[in-house]
């Protein structure tokens, strides 16, 4: 069973599954693991190359769940 997981997420929470780190649905790829390649300079085909239960839409959609969560927290400061 999934804890805080808004409906449409591509990510969830888990007490259960790596002690709650945010991962990618159906899967328990942490969502940091992507933010952590991108930030390195890798390209996203290879975190998808070394993630592949991650779709590419799957990726996608964090970054821009999180653009949003970022531009609507900006906003309401």
């Amino acid at each position: 069973m999934s804890y805080m997981q808004r409906p449409g997420s591509v990510f969830h929470r888990d007490p259960e599954i790596l002690g709650g780190t945010p991962v990618f649905v159906g899967t328990r790829v942490p969502v940091q693991s992507l933010i952590d390649y991108l930030g390195g300079g890798h390209p996203l085909a290879d975190f998808l190359e070394d993630f592949p239960s991650v779709t590419h839409e799957q990726a996608l959609a964090v970054l821009e769940e999180a653009k949003h969560l970022l531009v609507s927290g900006a906003r309401a400061a």
